[in-house]
């Protein structure tokens, strides 16, 4: 029987109460989230309405945060130093490298290629913090001198502020192709909310990173048209770019999770979350988003 309406927008209102009930379904490749929480969890990832909620901590948990404690000893010191001079090129000096390295995600091949730390960018931890710390407003970089801006001056001893800043910059603001050579593209950027979702999901059990992004990119196929393999499959250069991006350069970074890998050199890692995990992020059910 076909639909009969008197007027155009009667007609309307029918299609779009259509839609919505469309969008509110379920989707396999979206762990059962609708469109709809799909919309949120990319958009605004951690507002009412999305799926993955952020929650305080306690004050010693935010210690176990390595890019955190980085960004915050770094803010601490400008307050306590007024400013602090850089090198000739911009980056920060030996000394506060070789204070913030030991607070972060230690680098491989400095310890175990016993590659000297000198220069700033010699960590890669350590040059995401200053990075970090200029995205957030908290510092400010003048004429080879940085120094803390009127936000970083408010929030420098608030933790719940300071986090917050972060992640946003970390997973918005920061370009997450900045260290590797997989192309300007928004893989593992783009929907980062879902991989939550999906670490919240499975990360109590062991599963390796080719499991994870399986089911990223089962939601997001149209992300692998945007890489251009020079030797590999797109498949096996999709699973790679989005494991080193959304584990080793984030997750990692941000003490959510651990990596067992026998062999740097090697593909395979094994993902598990860490209790902070579950401490940080509230992770609603489908159908209470």
């Amino acid at each position: 029987m076909k639909n009969s309406f008197s007027t155009i927008e009667e007609a309307q209102k029918h299609y779009d109460k259509q839609m919505r009930k469309q969008n509110s379904k379920g989707i396999p490749e979206f762990e059962g989230y609708s469109p709809n929480d799909m919309y949120w969890i990319i958009n605004f990832t951690f507002q009412e309405g999305s799926p993955v909620q952020m929650r305080k901590l306690t004050e010693t948990e935010y210690d176990r945060i390595p890019i955190f404690r980085q960004v915050r000893h770094l803010a601490q010191t400008l307050l306590k130093e007024g400013e602090i001079k850089l090198t000739a090129v911009g980056n920060l000096p030996v000394r506060i490298v070789a204070e913030l390295y030991p607070l972060g995600v230690s680098d491989w091949w400095i310890e175990y290629k016993k590659t000297k730390l000198i220069r700033e960018k010699d960590s890669e931890s350590v040059h995401l913090a200053m990075i970090l710390i200029e995205l957030m407003g908290v510092a400010k970089k003048r004429k080879k001198v940085l120094s803390l801006t009127k936000t970083g001056a408010k929030v420098v001893s608030d933790n719940i502020a300071l986090l917050a800043l972060l992640i946003d910059a970390f997973s918005r603001q920061f370009n997450w192709a900045y260290f590797d050579g997989y192309g300007e593209n928004k893989v593992g950027q783009l929907g980062f909310g879902f991989s939550l979702i999906l670490l919240g999901k499975y990360g109590s059990e062991k599963h390796d990173d080719k499991f994870y992004a399986g089911k990223y990119f089962a939601a997001f196929p149209m992300l692998m048209g945007g890489l251009v393999p020079s030797y590999d499959t797109v498949e096996h250069e999709g699973a790679s770019c989005y494991s080193i991006r959304t584990f080793e350069r984030f997750l990692l970074q941000l003490g959510l999770i651990t990596i067992e890998q026998e062999n740097k050199l090697l593909d395979e890692k094994i993902i598990v979350k860490t209790e902070i995990f579950d401490r940080l992020f509230k992770i609603l059910p489908v159908g209470r988003a």
